[in-house]
């Protein structure tokens, strides 16, 4: 006697709480539904599966949705995402769970799993589904290594310890442990992600951490007009290319919202929220970064919202934070803000110290 893989999902949808008890166990019941953060079994609510319902059509049991990130699928895909795997070996581990008899091919079957684009939106959400939190990983000691040790709230930052890397079509796929980083819309729903390959033997004064590859830095998804955001932004904010660029400013004002958008391309394009009054603008000192500002100045004028640069004192700020000092990173750039942010960043920053 043997399973079919048709069978699996309807299976694991008849014991749906005792596969997110298993597979989520960070969550718990609430009514009809399981909650939990997301697919990696973070805690939160922002997933919720449903436990009870029929076996087709609308309402069936076993079916999940995250409203943070759009992503949506099956008790099987649960146990693919949760654990990273492939989907054959998600359904072994599912027959395993079930105590099921072995697996036999099931031609006849309409389930298949979807492979999302390469580079899609789709792709980018289920890497960030299956990555891990920064803390304790090399992604923590890799920003460490760049002077960034303030990583408190860093909730868009995550590290895969095997992210697939490609030099070209030609070469076949390695594996890189990987930041990875989470680029959102205004609504706060993930459209892309940015990935920092990362060198597993640790920082050296060449690669600064990043992998021995041609491009450690690669992004994927929709990112025109998003960002990678550090703190919700309300009226003040400020914004610039680099991940590591924003986390160094973040060391000296950490309360102010920060926005990464990756390019001097994508810095010109940022989608500005209602609610913001005042940009700072981190630009690089380089005649991409010099347009970027100015298209971004012009654009964020006829929004009514006012521009201000900061500069750096060395080629950006995580120059600056490798070989300055904190005090003198400080006394630069307070000179730069408006009088009455001062108080509201700089006093914050110190106390945070």
């Amino acid at each position: 006697m043997s399973t079919r893989i048709s069978d699996l999902a309807r299976r694991l949808a008849e014991r749906a709480e005792v596969v997110c008890r298993h597979y989520l166990s960070n969550g718990r019941r609430s009514g009809n539904y399981w909650l939990v953060g997301d697919v990696n079994n973070t805690p939160g609510r922002s997933l919720f599966v449903r436990l009870t319902g029929r076996q087709s059509g609308r309402g069936v049991a076993g079916k999940w949705t995250d409203s943070a990130t759009g992503q949506h699928g099956d008790l099987l895909d649960v146990i693919q995402l949760s654990r990273g795997l492939a989907f054959s070996d998600a359904a072994e581990e599912a027959r395993r769970f079930l105590s099921l008899p072995p697996l036999t091919p099931d031609p006849t079957s309409s389930v298949r799993r979807r492979s999302a684009p390469v580079g899609s939106s789709e792709a980018a959400r289920r890497l960030w589904a299956i990555s891990q939190g920064i803390a304790g990983t090399l992604a923590q000691s890799y920003l460490v290594d760049r002077g960034v040790t303030h990583i408190e709230g860093l909730n868009s930052l995550r590290f895969h310890p095997r992210c697939y890397y490609r030099p070209n079509d030609q070469d076949p796929t390695e594996t890189w442990p990987a930041l990875i980083a989470a680029v959102t819309d205004l609504g706060d729903r993930i459209t892309g992600v940015h990935r920092t390959w990362l060198n597993p033997n640790g920082f050296d004064s060449v690669t600064l951490g990043k992998a021995p590859i041609d491009t450690p830095r690669r992004a994927m998804g929709d990112l025109l007009g998003h960002a990678v955001r550090f703190g919700i932004v309300d009226d003040v904010a400020a914004a610039g290319e680099g991940i590591e660029t924003m986390l160094s400013l973040r060391m000296v004002l950490p309360a102010m919202p920060m926005l990464a958008a990756l390019s001097a391309a994508h810095l010109a394009a940022i989608l500005f929220p209602s609610t913001l009054r005042r940009l700072y603008v981190a630009r690089d000192d380089d005649p991409a970064g010099d347009a970027a500002h100015d298209t971004l100045r012009d654009r964020a004028h006829e929004a009514g919202i006012d521009v201000i640069p900061l500069s750096s004192g060395l080629g950006d700020f995580n120059d600056d934070l490798r070989l300055l000092s904190i005090d003198t990173i400080q006394a630069a750039v307070r000179i730069q803000l408006v009088p009455q942010d001062v108080g509201r960043f700089i006093l914050v920053a110190d106390r945070v110290r």
